[in-house]
């Protein structure tokens, strides 16, 4: 190979690759809404799932991009786990569709005779309709054309390889299709693109560089590669993340091995094949589609299984803490028990209600993720301790237990307001650091730490209740201080030190903090008449039950 061929080839691999990544793009953009509309077609069921994935990956040529929007939409609970599954089964029968164009049109026709023109529309497009649809079209139009060029770089780059290099010498037992799999893994690992892969590989064969069987090996070994880039994103990421790449790794390594336990089979088979009677390049990307539908039709009987299984392995603290600890079934036989169970959970959930509204009320910005986690978190565990009473309810109660369940709904509604309100506090973020006043800044500072501290008074132990005295003073005190700073931003605004629109945002923030802290009181006071008599110690005077 001549330093000229071996140039061709990388500048073609790189052309390849910036073609992939300006169609990629270009598409992404332009679909705009209709990659999420087509992704909300795959709530409806697992099969719309697989095709959603199918059809968005053959149009974007992305898998890695429908796999994040595909997390986007489990983290929004807007896909479950399985639905999400069957997508990326889906993008992986998506991706085939390199192989086809490279078969269909890379090797069939001149490529300049249509490549250079579709660069040349392309960029009329981009630079008429700058950034509206139009303009991303156009750049999926000059990467579809680069695409093209890259692969005819690629091809003539390999035209003078098998005269200098005899892959086929390399044997065709099984050692040797291992080889070929594990060069298809680590090109794929080093180029990040399976497409780029796909590509050599087809033209391995067109120039009669490489056997069937090996070529195919190695289009085994890019599949598998895909798993790395799924394995590199799932670092440190949530735990949703982790499930979907763990699910995208099991079904490339079962597919993987169907594939290859196929090709050991039918290897000798697939070399004796004519070429001058038979289409490899086209038998090739076949091979590379059907291998793929088959690893779906193993896996999809398996998908409810997998998700069971994936379901308990990743498990993020929220999704730990959202576990009920004491109420099970086993205690809904005796209702003492029962309702000393409930009353544990209440105190966890005030735990966690507590720890969010400090942290919505101290933290930065990038808090907010975070706090929507812990808040789902407090929602699952309010709902299963609600669906415990309601169970409870039926049972032959003592009248002081049937008192007690329905304060005990009212606590958890309480404090699931408190995971709410805290969650979308960080909202209000940007009208607290905007204020310029000084004298508004510390009163405002001064408010919060006074909420910090109810926080810290209500919170509830298995050792010891509520201060009641004290948290009952320190509400009446806080109201106190809320009213003064209402009165204070209304006096800076009509004197114009404050514009209404800071004014009204400043009020509604401190309204939202304000409700918050209501919310932790009442939870903590009416917690204390749930529970059993046994443990009930005595609190002030209810004043404040509404």
């Amino acid at each position: 190979m001549t330093l000229t061929m071996l140039g061709q080839l990388i500048g073609g691999i790189g052309m390849f690759l910036l073609g992939m990544q300006l169609l990629t793009q270009g598409m992404k953009l332009a679909a705009g809404r209709s990659l999420k509309q087509a992704l909300e077609f795959a709530t409806r069921s697992r099969l719309r799932g697989l095709i959603s994935g199918t059809l968005i990956t053959a149009l974007v040529q992305s898998s890695s991009a429908v796999t994040v929007a595909t997390l986007g939409f489990v983290n929004a609970g807007l896909l479950t786990l399985a639905q999400s599954i069957a997508v990326i089964y889906g993008c992986n029968i998506g991706t085939t569709m390199v192989g086809w164009l490279v078969a269909t049109i890379g090797f069939k026709i001149q490529i300049s005779a249509f490549a250079l023109p579709i660069i040349g529309l392309g960029m009329v497009l981009q630079i008429t309709a700058n950034k509206r649809r139009l303009g991303h079209i156009g750049t999926a139009l000059i990467g579809f054309g680069i695409f093209f060029i890259g692969l005819d770089f690629m091809r003539t780059g390999f035209e003078g390889f098998s005269d200098d290099f005899q892959l086929a010498s390399l044997g065709q037992g099984i050692w040797a299709l291992a080889l070929f799999v594990l060069a298809g893994f680590v090109m794929t690992f080093l180029m990040q693109a399976s497409a780029a892969v796909m590509a050599i590989a087809l033209s391995l064969v067109y120039t009669n560089s490489i056997t069937m069987s090996a070529a195919a090996a190695v289009v085994i070994g890019a599949n598998l590669g895909t798993t790395t880039t799924a394995l590199m994103a799932a670092i440190g990421a949530t735990s949703n993340a982790k499930r979907i790449a763990a699910a995208h790794v099991a079904f490339n390594i079962l597919t993987g091995l169907v594939g290859l336990l196929l090709l050991m089979f039918s290897a000798t088979y697939l070399d004796a094949l004519d070429p001058s009677a038979l289409d490899l390049v086209m038998l090739l990307a076949l091979f590379h589609t059907l291998f793929n539908v088959m690893g779906v039709l193993l896996m999809w009987p398996l998908t409810t299984h997998l998700e069971r299984f994936l379901n308990k392995r990743f498990r993020s603290q929220e999704e730990d803490e959202a576990r009920p600890r004491y109420i099970d079934q086993t205690v809904l036989e005796t209702p003492t028990l029962a309702i000393e169970a409930i009353s544990r959970e209440l105190t966890r959930v005030s735990q966690l209600c507590s720890r969010m509204s400090r942290e919505s009320i101290s933290a930065e910005r990038h808090a907010s993720a975070r706090l929507e986690q812990q808040q789902n978190g407090v929602n699952q565990l309010i709902g299963q301790i609600v669906s415990f009473n309601q169970e409870l309810g039926r049972q032959n109660l003592s009248l002081e237990i049937s008192e007690a369940l329905p304060l005990s709904l009212r606590v958890a509604r309480y404090y699931s307001e408190v995971a709410r309100l805290a969650a979308k506090l960080p909202e209000y973020y940007p009208v607290f650091e905007q204020i310029e006043d000084t004298g508004i800044r510390q009163a405002v500072f001064q408010y919060q730490r006074q909420v910090i501290a109810l926080i810290d008074i209500c919170e509830l132990s298995e050792e010891s209740h509520i201060q009641g005295i004290e948290a009952h003073k320190t509400i009446l005190e806080l109201d106190k201080t809320y009213q003064d700073l209402k009165s204070q931003l209304l006096q800076q605004s009509i004197a114009g030190r404050l514009s209404s629109q800071e004014s009204v945002a400043l009020l509604d923030a401190l309204s939202h903090v304000q409700r918050l802290a209501e919310q932790i009181e009442k939870g903590a006071r009416h917690w204390s008449y749930s529970v059993p008599a046994s443990r009930r110690t005595p609190l002030v005077e209810p004043v404040l039950t509404t």
